[in-house]
């Protein structure tokens, strides 16, 4: 058994390591707040944009094939824009989206290289040595502008016949404690996916101005750049609601072991007063004698 020393030291750490993962459970929790409620508020307009499309791309009829990004052409390398944790501590979140980009790379029969949004996921991505195409690292509440950046270059590597599918795969905010590695096609874009999310049953006949074809024709940009800006969002709010049961979970068990190291302290601290008693009356017996 450890000395009393070892284990007062012993409890001593574990007390500091509780402390530490108790502040990281509240200051998680406050930016997981934040972050769910502006994933959560972006969503309402990702499905309205998605039905603006389905209704143009109805009235238009076959004429949205004339659109690069409608326009499939055979698949000869894939893209892959993988979103990951920025930083650790975040519990089994990073591993399990590793293993699913893992998975959807040897799933593709056509080459695929990554674009990485996260330290952790541009980690992997050279670990497992597959081609990296550009990284960037989010600030703490992304906006619009903070994604930009990640659009244009999806845009340009598709334009320029360098990939010729687009794949999004970040984590999916479901609740705090589930978020789910989604995979989805960005480009190109599939008329029937569009019409798919979202799109009323009921047809309405709108008057668009300055007309079906122009809106058509600038709402599709835009409609990358939202898909983007809506899966970091996701990303941000399952980033930090992963972290924060995760800390939750450390100061829990820290808190047991605490409790375990206390009764092992009591009984070790006990049987050393008892020996020291049974010296002292020895000594005593031995005087006498």
């Amino acid at each position: 058994m450890a000395s009393v020393r070892q284990i007062r030291r012993r409890v001593r750490s574990v007390t500091s390591i509780a402390k530490v993962t108790k502040a990281m459970e509240l200051v998680a929790g406050s930016k997981m707040r934040r972050s769910q409620m502006r994933a959560l508020q972006a969503r309402p307009y990702a499905l309205k944009l998605h039905e603006v499309l389905s209704a143009l791309a109805r009235q238009r009829g076959d004429a949205e094939s004339t659109h690069p990004f409608l326009t499939a052409r055979p698949a000869r390398n894939a893209l892959v824009v993988y979103m990951g944790p920025n930083r650790g501590l975040a519990g089994g979140l990073p591993s399990n989206m590793s293993r699913r980009a893992a998975s959807f790379a040897l799933e593709q029969e056509t080459p695929v290289s990554f674009i990485t949004v996260g330290r952790k996921a541009r980690d992997f991505v050279v670990r497992a040595g597959q081609p990296l195409v550009a990284e960037f690292s989010m600030p703490d509440y992304p906006e619009l502008n903070d994604t930009l950046p990640v659009s244009r270059i999806v845009v340009d590597e598709y334009l320029q016949e360098r990939a010729d599918r687009v794949f999004l795969l970040y984590p999916r905010f479901v609740n705090t404690a589930v978020q789910t590695p989604a995979v989805r096609q960005l480009l190109p874009i599939e008329p029937q996916e569009i019409a798919g999310e979202g799109a009323q049953p009921e047809e309405v006949d709108y008057i668009y101005e300055p007309g079906p074809e122009g809106v058509f024709e600038s709402l599709l940009p835009r409609y990358v750049d939202m898909t983007i800006y809506q899966a970091v969002l996701e990303s941000e709010a399952s980033e930090w609601s992963a972290r924060m049961v995760a800390m939750r979970n450390a100061t829990e068990a820290a808190n047991e072991m605490i409790g375990t190291l206390t009764l092992v302290y009591n009984k070790a601290r006990q049987e050393q007063i008892t020996g020291e008693l049974l010296d002292i009356v020895g000594g005593v017996e031995a005087m006498k004698a």
